[in-house]
């Protein structure tokens, strides 16, 4: 796991667990729902009393309680008994000592797609059998399960992700503003981002002390501009960081970046700033901005760290479509894979792709699944339902975060490659050149040493 997912599953442990407080269309009480579950024979699952199921991930705290509801679940539905173990931010160095101990987990939830390819090249993973594939394949957008592939074999079943492609804003300073609507274009948001400069409130609040939001405002832009198909190549750098595309995406990123009277504290401001910092800037009283951009884990912060209240006080919308592409919704997130072949294994892995397992987590909070059979209404409030509905709307374009796919010297690390180019960026937005030149130097030694 690198920094940067490290810093996500931080700040993700609560999400909507803790933001809701809204009704819920089902009475989810933080209690599995059986209602409407399949049972053993309907599932197909096969009868293991007396067999233990060993299960390994990252989770920890109000994530981890609330998974091992799901797998109570499974142990109910198949009378196998289920440990979870914590594995560290570090998921390869504890597989791997457990492999070369000759005692792999069962399953093991992985924080990238990055992971399960270089666990799958490594020998360690084992194919999903025909079960779990058929019920990708009804569940799953096939975005999703090409996310889950190596070399033509599936292996992975994203469980948990994230929708890290939204604003959220301050009600009162949009409506001091005059504004009504959310903007759906990008000239849009700088037009509404003017206004509300003008009213006396800065629109944007940007924590670039942390390098990974950096990327990720590029990733939006990049997505809808330059679309889907280049998105891809651009990840596996199969067009340079000097291509043209890049060139366009960074010039619209400079229409923020380059206005410093647009960001709060302008640019050295934002190069100071740290993640949970911009989310409080935009919801302390008064506020030093007004809107502030990223995934649904920000609720998070905003419950615990101010005093504002999700779906009145902030609300949410997407990032807005560019240049007259499709709205990107980009995501990260966590995937299920199987080290063991065993029946244990294989039965929790068609299990986790099922919509009853996923509608269980969905209940307690703080969960978003890429699973379309899950029906809305089990999310616990209007504001994380409309993030889902989004998510899941957007099928096959959705596209997986750019830089966690990439090797962690070039996506992952504090202080060098893209984290800190597009930090530069921002602090010298008119040398877009001087930017493409740095980041492919740094992307081309980092591809090149990943072999």
């Amino acid at each position: 796991m690198n920094g940067r997912a490290a810093a996500l599953t931080a700040v993700a442990v609560l999400v909507m667990g803790a933001a809701g407080c809204g009704s819920s269309d089902n009475g989810a009480s933080g209690t599995p729902a059986t209602t409407g579950a399949k049972d053993a024979s309907t599932l197909n699952l096969p009868d293991l009393h007396g067999q233990e199921v060993e299960v390994a991930g990252v989770w920890t705290g109000a994530e981890q309680k609330n998974f091992l509801k799901v797998l109570a679940r499974f142990d109910k539905l198949t009378g196998a008994k289920t440990t979870f173990v914590p594995t560290g931010d570090n998921v390869s160095t504890f597989v791997g000592s457990k492999i070369q101990g000759g005692s792999p987990p069962d399953v093991a939830l992985l924080p990238q797609p990055g992971v399960l390819q270089q666990f799958a090249k490594a020998g360690w993973l084992k194919p999903l059998q025909p079960a779990v594939t058929k019920e990708l394949a009804q569940n799953y957008s096939q975005a999703w399960r090409d996310l889950g592939t190596y070399k033509d074999n599936q292996y992975g079943v994203f469980f948990k992700v994230t929708n890290k492609s939204l604003f959220w804003y301050n009600t009162a300073a949009w409506e001091q503003a005059g504004l009504t609507d959310t903007p759906t274009t990008w000239e849009q948001l700088l037009k509404d981002g003017q206004t509300l400069s003008d009213s006396g409130t800065p629109p944007f609040s940007i924590g670039a002390a942390d390098g990974w939001l950096v990327t990720d405002w590029f990733e939006n832009i990049y997505l809808s501009q330059a679309g889907p198909a280049m998105y891809d190549k651009l990840t596996k750098h199969q067009i340079k960081w000097t291509d043209p595309s890049v060139t366009k995406a960074l010039t619209t990123l400079g229409q923020i970046y380059g206005r410093p009277d647009l960001m709060a504290g302008g640019t050295r401001g934002a190069l100071q700033t740290d993640f949970p910092t911009s989310v409080d800037q935009v919801f302390a009283k008064p506020p030093k901005a007004a809107l502030v951009y990223e995934g649904e884990f920000i609720a998070t912060n905003i419950t615990q760290e101010t005093t504002a209240k999700v779906g009145t006080d902030a609300k949410v919308f997407p990032f807005p479509a560019v240049d007259g592409g499709k709205a990107p919704v980009l995501s990260s997130g966590d995937v299920a894979v199987a080290l063991k072949d065993g029946e244990g294994a294989r039965a929790l892995m068609r299990f986790l792709a099922s919509p009853e397992a996923a509608e269980i987590a969905v209940q307690q909070g703080g969960f978003l699944s890429p699973n379309k059979a899950v029906g809305f209404s089990n999310y616990r409030d209007a504001t994380v339902r409309n993030i889902a509905k989004n998510l899941i709307k957007a099928g096959d374009d959705i596209r997986f975060d750019m830089s966690d796919q990439a090797p962690a010297a070039f996506g992952g690390t504090k202080g060098q490659g893209e984290w800190k180019d597009l930090q530069d960026f921002l602090a010298k937005p008119s040398d877009v050149a001087g930017a493409q030149k740095q980041l492919e130097a740094d992307a081309a030694k980092a591809f090149a040493k990943a072999g």
